[in-house]
């Protein structure tokens, strides 16, 4: 009788998309990609209401635009 075992054909070395790692390296792009994000936010509410007008959004839209939840007239101008 022949056994045939279930990992063969497998590496043993832990796949650089899952575990562990993985997880560190996608928690540390969140992390930086949030940063990033709440800087953007921070910068455009620094500015004053013509610029703003300038680029096509009012300071109620900041956030909505900084993380990608535009509104169906603003897509057309981004």
């Amino acid at each position: 009788m022949t056994t045939i075992s279930q990992t063969a054909g497998r590496s043993l070395r832990p796949s650089s998309s899952g575990g562990f790692l993985g997880a560190l390296a996608h928690g540390v792009t969140a992390l930086f990609d949030r940063l990033e994000r709440r800087s953007a936010v921070k910068t455009l509410s620094e500015l004053d209401d013509r610029a703003l007008r300038d680029i096509g959004i009012n300071r109620s839209q900041i956030e909505d635009a900084v993380y990608g939840q535009f509104k169906a007239e603003l897509s057309r101008y981004l």
